[in-house]
């Protein structure tokens, strides 16, 4: 591979302009659904709010409407026209876009949309003849009292607010037992969230400056897209999936408790120390969104656990919600150090790093004080990993004191640490973390490598023998392994039996404990599968990235394209699931997605890949340097993007076989590794996607339940 030190340019002005288009190009990524698809979708207002739905159903499950800081205020509402209901399920076209639904009867035009930073939703309603009319569902309504401004509603989970219906116009309307009736001038309907002189300003707000506020925050989605984030290929359909998905994993960027990042929708909506760290890179690295991971880190760390006497010293917040804060995961704090670092690698700016390093050190020193053994290796609770489900107090899978995945993550914090502690003039730490860390590396290649079998041990048990159960952690372990052809070998192997088609299943399909479907409730209960045989997507990025990193562009591609489809066409309308079966079920050839319908995690590692990996953009501003290494999947032959980096931008096209850049804003040195594409290697030779091989019967179906379990 040749290495070329200086950039190769490109004239400016026209790659410029053709990578910054002003105009909304989130006009032209509308989703059509049909009645009979009847998706998902998802809003949310960027501070603590968000709206969650179906395009067609009538009846709304319990999980759907407006969630205002983790209360559910109101399940759903009916337009009508005259005396007739709109029925979603008679709507002659509903095209979801990033900022509205839009749903279209032959009597009314529907516009559904949140805004930025206020709890208020605009239900428009245009090319009516007739009087409208809004009725809200009443199963989290508790009280409901009309006035002459609008009918106030008093959700049951919020008692002290209310919920403000009233016509966007100011006009006459009559009361109805469950909402309004007006004339066609109302131009449909407000609702707003609050006490009563809340839920009033902010009406009268909208009313004033309604097309303001929706242009604002139609403006704001469609900068995610175009400003820094554009992509223009000869894929369409790859040109529309990212930008849906860089959409979508911002709407879960938001304030509810501080800065921070929803693990998912619908029913994740509270801040994961794990999850957020995971995600970081695809939502704010990637996609230039500094200043928004700074605080986002300033603000979590607030929340250390900062008790010497406590069993979890050190540590940040597993979960931090509204209700109270759980240290109970091993994983999150190591990665927080690790995105800090990498934050500075992107941004040039260690300031930041000033305002965290106490808690970095206490995080770092109280590990190495309370729960490191003798190799170095870090220990933990048997759930204390990802794999945290626990059912009546027993982890659904146990792995021992040491996994595989925490020592590679408690090596990345120790080197990370290490660097942070130079920069901050701690040449003590850095001295004593990095030791360590070698320490640790020394120890972990003869402890949890099998190299006849191909395989990295999931964990080690508590009493050092290891576990030989075939989980997809071990992709992560590869910073801790000298040996390169023992790494390829692992690659392929985990690719062949877990990596299906539809993405990484979490436990292999011989293991005695493998489930073959998330749900399937008659015999088990879902927390029993979560982690044994579902596949996530999230590991779907780290999978990638290593058939990347070996040349296997093509096959890696294959996967993305399949998230693309997902995103595009299944689910929830831009984004990607939590989870999903590893097989299919009977009579069908695609599997059911399960878990929360837009994920964080999923969204991001999508995204990380695409810039990292496929691109091969990989900034090091602390060192001046930015490195080009692009692996283009054959199938691409054009494209073009910009990518923030520190205070400039990276304008990067790719045609004819050939990648140009152009680094506009900062001066780095610009080092660029010549297009590679597929790699041929013998060890990768025939390699394919993981095939659902179904036994004649499970161990997990020997018991089958009358009555299903439940939640």
């Amino acid at each position: 591979m040749k290495l070329k030190t200086a950039a190769i340019m490109i004239a400016t002005a026209a790659f410029a302009a053709s990578c910054n288009n002003p105009e909304y190009l989130t006009d032209s990524l509308g989703v059509k659904v049909t009645k009979e698809e009847n998706r998902e979708y998802s809003y949310t207002d960027k501070k603590a709010g968000y709206w969650y739905g179906t395009t067609h159903q009538e009846q709304t499950e319990w999980w759907s409407g407006w969630n205002m800081a983790k209360k559910r205020i109101l399940a759903d509402y009916t337009l009508g026209t005259g005396d007739d209901a709109l029925r979603r399920s008679e709507a002659a076209e509903c095209t979801v876009y990033p900022d509205r639904i839009e749903r279209k009867w032959e009597s009314a035009h529907e516009t559904f949309a949140l805004v930025d930073s206020r709890p208020v939703v605009y239900i428009g309603l245009e090319s009516v003849a007739d009087s409208v009319f809004c009725t809200l569902d009443m199963s989290h309504i508790v009280a409901v009292e009309a006035m002459d401004d609008g009918i106030f509603f008093t959700p049951n989970e919020a008692r002290d607010k209310k919920i403000m219906l009233a016509p966007v116009a100011d006009i006459p309307f009559r009361a109805l037992q469950e909402g309004i009736k007006a004339p066609s001038a109302a131009k449909g309907f407000i609702l707003t969230y609050g006490t009563e002189e809340e839920c009033r300003a902010l009406a009268d707000e909208f009313r004033k400056d309604g097309a303001d506020l929706l242009k604002a925050r139609k403006e704001r989605i469609n900068g995610l897209v175009t400003e820094y984030n554009p992509l223009k290929s000869n894929l369409p359909e790859l040109d529309k999936s990212l930008a849906w998905i860089t959409i979508t994993m911002d709407e879960l960027i938001t304030e509810q408790q501080g800065n921070g990042i929803y693990a998912g929708l619908p029913w994740f909506n509270e801040y994961w120390g794990r999850d957020m760290f995971i995600s970081m890179p695809g939502a704010c690295l990637v996609t230039g969104q500094f200043d928004v991971a700074k605080q986002i880190l300033k603000d979590f760390v607030k929340l250390q656990d900062t008790d010497p006497d406590s069993e979890t010293y050190g540590r940040i917040p597993n979960r931090a919600n509204l209700e109270g804060i759980l240290y109970n995961t091993t994983d999150g704090t190591p990665r927080l150090v690790i995105q800090a670092y990498e934050l500075a690698q992107y941004s040039g700016d260690t300031e930041f790093l000033h305002e965290i390093y106490p808690a970095i050190k206490t995080s770092i020193d109280a590990s190495i004080s309370n729960y490191t053994d003798s190799k170095g290796y870090l220990t933990h609770a048997d759930a204390d990993t990802w794999m945290d489900v626990k059912r009546n107090g027993i982890p659904g899978s146990p792995r021992g004191n040491r996994a595989n995945d925490i020592q590679a993550l408690w090596y990345g914090q120790l080197t990370a640490g290490s660097r942070i502690a130079a920069i901050m003039g701690d040449e003590e730490s850095a001295g004593k973390w990095n030791s360590l860390a070698q320490t640790l590396a020394g120890n972990f290649e003869s402890d949890y490598c099998d190299k006849e079998g191909s395989m990295i041990y999931d964990h080690l048990n508590a009493d050092g023998t290891p576990d030989t159960q075939f989980r997809p952690n071990q992709v992560y372990c590869f910073d801790l392994v000298n040996d390169d052809e023992f790494k390829q070998k692992v690659t392929r192997r985990v690719w062949e039996e877990l990596v299906y088609p539809w993405g990484v299943a979490s436990l292999a399909q011989w293991d005695s404990q493998f489930h073959p479907q998330h749900e399937n409730w008659h015999y088990y209960h879902k927390d029993d599968a979560y982690h044994n045989g579902t596949i996530w997507l999230w590991n779907n990025g780290m999978a990638m990235q290593r058939m990347i990193e070996y040349g296997q562009v093509d096959l890696a591609w294959e996967l993305f394209k399949n998230m693309n489809r997902q995103a595009l066409h299944e689910g929830a309308v831009g984004s990607l699931s939590e989870n999903a079966d590893a097989h299919p079920r009977e009579g069908q050839t695609w599997v059911k997605r399960s878990g929360t319908f837009l994920q964080a995690w999923s969204n991001a590692e999508h995204l990380r890949v695409w810039y990292q990996h496929f691109l091969g953009i990989r900034p090091d501003l602390l060192k001046g340097v930015i490195v080009i290494e692009p692996r283009i999947p054959s199938e691409i032959t054009s494209l073009e993007t910009s990518v923030k980096i520190g205070d400039g931008v990276l304008h990067y096209r790719y045609a004819d076989g050939k990648v140009s850049v152009e680094l506009e804003g900062i001066q780095a040195e610009l080092q660029i590794h010549e297009p590679a594409g597929q790699t041929d290697s013998p060890i990768f030779e025939g390699t394919g996607f993981c095939q659902p091989d179904p036994l004649e019967s499970y161990p997990c179906f020997d018991t089958y339940h009358e009555e299903a379990l439940t939640y």
